[in-house]
Protein backbone atom coordinates (compact mmCIF):
# COMPACT_ATOMS: atom_id res chain seq x y z
CA UNK A 1 0.00 0.00 0.00
CA UNK A 2 1.69 3.33 -0.91
CA UNK A 3 1.91 6.08 1.82
CA UNK A 4 0.05 9.54 1.30
CA UNK A 5 1.82 12.41 -0.24
CA UNK A 6 4.37 13.80 1.71
CA UNK A 7 4.33 17.42 2.79
CA UNK A 8 6.62 19.68 1.15
CA UNK A 9 9.39 22.51 2.59
CA UNK A 10 11.32 24.63 1.39
CA UNK A 11 14.14 25.90 3.51
CA UNK A 12 16.17 29.73 2.08
CA UNK A 13 19.33 30.64 3.73
CA UNK A 14 21.39 33.17 2.94
CA UNK A 15 24.87 33.35 4.70
CA UNK A 16 27.23 35.44 2.73
CA UNK A 17 26.25 38.78 0.46
CA UNK A 18 29.79 38.54 -1.63
CA UNK A 19 27.94 40.09 -4.32
CA UNK A 20 26.16 42.91 -1.73
CA UNK A 21 27.03 46.31 -2.86
CA UNK A 22 27.31 47.15 0.75
CA UNK A 23 28.60 45.45 3.16
CA UNK A 24 27.10 42.75 5.02
CA UNK A 25 28.07 40.61 7.69
CA UNK A 26 28.29 36.90 7.04
CA UNK A 27 25.71 34.83 9.04
CA UNK A 28 28.30 31.74 9.82
CA UNK A 29 25.92 29.82 12.17
CA UNK A 30 23.04 29.83 9.32
CA UNK A 31 24.42 27.05 7.17
CA UNK A 32 24.76 24.59 9.90
CA UNK A 33 21.41 25.38 10.91
CA UNK A 34 20.02 24.77 7.51
CA UNK A 35 21.27 21.13 7.69
CA UNK A 36 20.14 20.21 10.92
CA UNK A 37 16.51 21.79 9.69
CA UNK A 38 16.72 19.84 6.79
CA UNK A 39 16.74 16.74 8.83
CA UNK A 40 14.79 17.60 11.30
CA UNK A 41 11.38 18.39 9.31
CA UNK A 42 12.50 15.20 6.91
CA UNK A 43 11.81 13.16 10.21
CA UNK A 44 8.34 14.94 10.33
CA UNK A 45 7.26 13.75 6.78
CA UNK A 46 8.58 16.26 4.74
CA UNK A 47 10.62 16.35 1.21
CA UNK A 48 12.57 19.10 2.24
CA UNK A 49 14.54 21.87 -0.67
CA UNK A 50 17.35 23.76 0.48
CA UNK A 51 18.24 26.90 -1.23
CA UNK A 52 21.85 28.61 -0.34
CA UNK A 53 22.61 32.35 -1.28
CA UNK A 54 20.03 32.93 -3.73
CA UNK A 55 19.42 36.06 -5.37
CA UNK A 56 16.01 37.82 -5.38
CA UNK A 57 15.00 36.56 -8.90
CA UNK A 58 15.89 32.87 -7.79
CA UNK A 59 13.76 33.36 -4.78
CA UNK A 60 10.70 34.00 -6.67
CA UNK A 61 11.71 31.22 -8.88
CA UNK A 62 11.51 28.83 -5.94
CA UNK A 63 8.51 29.65 -4.82
CA UNK A 64 6.69 29.89 -8.02
CA UNK A 65 7.79 26.45 -8.70
CA UNK A 66 6.20 25.36 -5.38
CA UNK A 67 2.94 26.99 -6.53
CA UNK A 68 2.54 24.24 -9.13
CA UNK A 69 3.66 21.41 -7.71
CA UNK A 70 1.25 18.64 -5.76
CA UNK A 71 1.83 18.88 -2.42
CA UNK A 72 0.74 16.93 0.85
CA UNK A 73 -1.38 18.19 3.65
CA UNK A 74 0.70 21.07 4.95
CA UNK A 75 3.97 23.25 2.94
CA UNK A 76 6.14 24.68 5.83
CA UNK A 77 8.92 27.16 4.50
CA UNK A 78 12.01 28.74 6.87
CA UNK A 79 13.73 32.07 5.71
CA UNK A 80 16.73 32.96 7.32
CA UNK A 81 18.74 36.01 6.23
CA UNK A 82 19.17 39.99 6.66
CA UNK A 83 16.10 41.46 7.09
CA UNK A 84 13.90 44.95 7.69
CA UNK A 85 10.28 45.23 8.87
CA UNK A 86 8.26 43.23 5.75
CA UNK A 87 11.62 41.72 3.65
CA UNK A 88 14.26 39.95 3.95
CA UNK A 89 17.34 40.59 2.08
CA UNK A 90 18.84 38.10 -0.87
CA UNK A 91 22.21 37.34 -1.21
CA UNK A 92 23.26 40.82 -3.63
CA UNK A 93 21.96 42.75 -0.40
CA UNK A 94 18.01 43.46 -2.05
CA UNK A 95 15.21 43.16 -0.23
CA UNK A 96 12.97 41.19 -1.08
CA UNK A 97 9.45 41.75 0.17
CA UNK A 98 7.30 39.00 1.59
CA UNK A 99 4.16 40.36 -0.04
CA UNK A 100 5.59 38.79 -2.95
CA UNK A 101 6.10 35.60 -1.35
CA UNK A 102 2.91 35.63 -0.01
CA UNK A 103 1.19 36.68 -3.48
CA UNK A 104 2.82 33.58 -5.07
CA UNK A 105 1.11 31.14 -2.76
CA UNK A 106 -1.99 33.09 -3.04
CA UNK A 107 -5.20 30.99 -3.99
CA UNK A 108 -5.70 32.75 -7.59
CA UNK A 109 -2.36 31.51 -8.16
CA UNK A 110 -1.43 28.69 -6.41
CA UNK A 111 -4.41 25.97 -6.96
CA UNK A 112 -2.40 22.77 -5.13
CA UNK A 113 -2.42 25.21 -1.87
CA UNK A 114 -5.56 25.68 -1.83
CA UNK A 115 -7.25 24.61 1.59
CA UNK A 116 -3.87 23.81 3.08
CA UNK A 117 -2.14 25.35 6.09
CA UNK A 118 0.96 27.36 5.14
CA UNK A 119 3.39 27.86 7.77
CA UNK A 120 6.41 30.41 7.29
CA UNK A 121 9.19 30.53 9.96
CA UNK A 122 11.30 33.93 9.65
CA UNK A 123 14.85 34.81 10.81
CA UNK A 124 15.38 38.06 10.14
CA UNK A 125 16.05 41.19 11.88
CA UNK A 126 12.90 43.82 11.62
CA UNK A 127 14.35 46.99 12.54
CA UNK A 128 17.59 48.43 13.83
CA UNK A 129 16.58 48.69 18.04
CA UNK A 130 17.74 46.58 20.68
CA UNK A 131 15.27 44.82 23.26
CA UNK A 132 16.18 45.43 26.49
CA UNK A 133 13.81 42.71 27.77
CA UNK A 134 11.24 45.87 29.67
CA UNK A 135 8.35 47.39 28.30
CA UNK A 136 9.00 50.94 28.21
CA UNK A 137 7.04 54.13 27.18
CA UNK A 138 7.62 55.86 23.94
CA UNK A 139 6.22 59.37 22.31
CA UNK A 140 7.78 58.38 18.81
CA UNK A 141 4.59 58.33 17.59
CA UNK A 142 2.64 55.58 16.16
CA UNK A 143 3.79 53.13 13.69
CA UNK A 144 3.90 53.52 9.96
CA UNK A 145 1.14 52.00 8.35
CA UNK A 146 2.84 50.60 5.74
CA UNK A 147 4.85 47.90 8.11
CA UNK A 148 1.89 46.46 8.46
CA UNK A 149 0.84 45.62 4.79
CA UNK A 150 2.59 42.32 4.70
CA UNK A 151 0.21 40.99 6.87
CA UNK A 152 -2.76 41.94 5.25
CA UNK A 153 -1.50 40.04 2.29
CA UNK A 154 -1.01 36.48 4.23
CA UNK A 155 -2.69 34.01 1.83
CA UNK A 156 -5.92 32.40 3.58
CA UNK A 157 -4.89 29.07 6.13
CA UNK A 158 -1.12 30.84 6.92
CA UNK A 159 0.89 31.14 9.81
CA UNK A 160 3.68 33.08 9.72
CA UNK A 161 6.07 32.95 13.06
CA UNK A 162 8.82 36.09 12.94
CA UNK A 163 12.17 35.68 14.94
CA UNK A 164 11.47 39.02 16.78
CA UNK A 165 9.06 42.17 16.89
CA UNK A 166 8.46 44.76 14.57
CA UNK A 167 11.62 47.32 14.58
CA UNK A 168 13.76 45.06 16.87
CA UNK A 169 16.78 43.21 15.84
CA UNK A 170 17.22 39.43 15.99
CA UNK A 171 20.33 37.38 17.31
CA UNK A 172 22.30 34.94 15.74
CA UNK A 173 26.16 34.01 16.41
CA UNK A 174 28.80 31.79 14.67
CA UNK A 175 26.74 28.52 15.94
CA UNK A 176 23.03 29.38 15.77
CA UNK A 177 20.62 32.09 16.63
CA UNK A 178 18.31 31.84 19.43
CA UNK A 179 15.00 31.55 17.12
CA UNK A 180 15.76 28.40 15.14
CA UNK A 181 17.74 26.68 18.19
CA UNK A 182 14.19 26.74 20.13
CA UNK A 183 12.19 25.78 16.64
CA UNK A 184 14.78 22.72 16.03
CA UNK A 185 14.31 22.02 20.07
CA UNK A 186 10.27 21.26 19.36
CA UNK A 187 10.97 19.36 15.83
CA UNK A 188 13.51 17.44 17.27
CA UNK A 189 11.19 16.46 20.63
CA UNK A 190 8.03 15.67 21.34
CA UNK A 191 6.91 18.95 21.36
CA UNK A 192 6.34 18.80 17.84
CA UNK A 193 2.93 16.94 18.22
CA UNK A 194 1.68 19.93 19.96
CA UNK A 195 -0.99 21.81 17.88
CA UNK A 196 1.38 25.00 15.78
CA UNK A 197 -0.18 27.80 18.22
CA UNK A 198 0.54 26.06 21.33
CA UNK A 199 4.12 24.92 19.70
CA UNK A 200 4.63 28.69 18.73
CA UNK A 201 3.69 30.20 22.17
CA UNK A 202 6.17 27.53 23.75
CA UNK A 203 9.23 28.73 21.07
CA UNK A 204 7.93 32.26 22.47
CA UNK A 205 8.16 31.44 26.53
CA UNK A 206 11.49 29.44 25.53
CA UNK A 207 13.18 32.37 23.97
CA UNK A 208 11.52 35.20 26.55
CA UNK A 209 12.65 33.49 29.29
CA UNK A 210 15.98 31.14 28.69
CA UNK A 211 17.78 33.44 26.09
CA UNK A 212 19.32 36.30 25.71
CA UNK A 213 22.83 37.90 23.66
CA UNK A 214 25.98 37.49 25.01
CA UNK A 215 29.13 39.51 24.48
CA UNK A 216 30.35 42.47 25.60
CA UNK A 217 28.73 44.76 23.03
CA UNK A 218 25.34 43.10 23.28
CA UNK A 219 25.05 41.45 26.78
CA UNK A 220 21.98 41.17 28.35
CA UNK A 221 20.26 41.87 24.73
CA UNK A 222 16.80 40.14 24.14
CA UNK A 223 14.51 39.20 20.90
CA UNK A 224 10.69 38.53 21.37
CA UNK A 225 9.34 36.32 18.68
CA UNK A 226 5.66 36.97 17.26
CA UNK A 227 3.54 35.48 14.80
CA UNK A 228 0.46 36.23 12.81
CA UNK A 229 -2.24 33.48 11.35
CA UNK A 230 -5.87 33.41 9.82
CA UNK A 231 -6.31 29.72 10.59
CA UNK A 232 -9.46 28.84 11.87
CA UNK A 233 -8.37 25.42 12.32
CA UNK A 234 -6.49 23.88 14.91
CA UNK A 235 -3.12 21.35 13.08
CA UNK A 236 -0.26 19.85 14.19
CA UNK A 237 2.05 19.55 11.17
CA UNK A 238 4.77 18.21 12.31
CA UNK A 239 3.44 14.68 14.63
CA UNK A 240 4.02 12.39 11.62
CA UNK A 241 7.43 10.61 11.75
CA UNK A 242 8.64 9.39 8.08
CA UNK A 243 7.54 6.14 7.66
CA UNK A 244 7.44 5.55 4.06
CA UNK A 245 9.49 6.49 1.57
CA UNK A 246 6.64 6.18 -1.42
CA UNK A 247 4.54 8.89 -3.09
CA UNK A 248 0.47 8.17 -3.39
CA UNK A 249 1.44 8.59 -7.38
CA UNK A 250 4.31 6.31 -7.54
Amino acid sequence: MACPRRNRAVIIVNHQFLQAKERLKSRLGARREADKLFKALSNCNYDVKIFLDVTAKEIEEVYEEESQAEHGKYFVSILSSHGEEGSITDCQGQAVKLTRIYKILSPERCPYLVGKPKIFFIQACRGNRFDDGIYIETDSGAPDEDCFLHYLSIPENTTVMFSCSPGYVSFSNQWESMFLKALLEVLEGEKRKMEITQLMTWINWKIAFFCEAKGSEYKGKKEMPCFVTNMVEEIKPFEQDRECSDYLDH
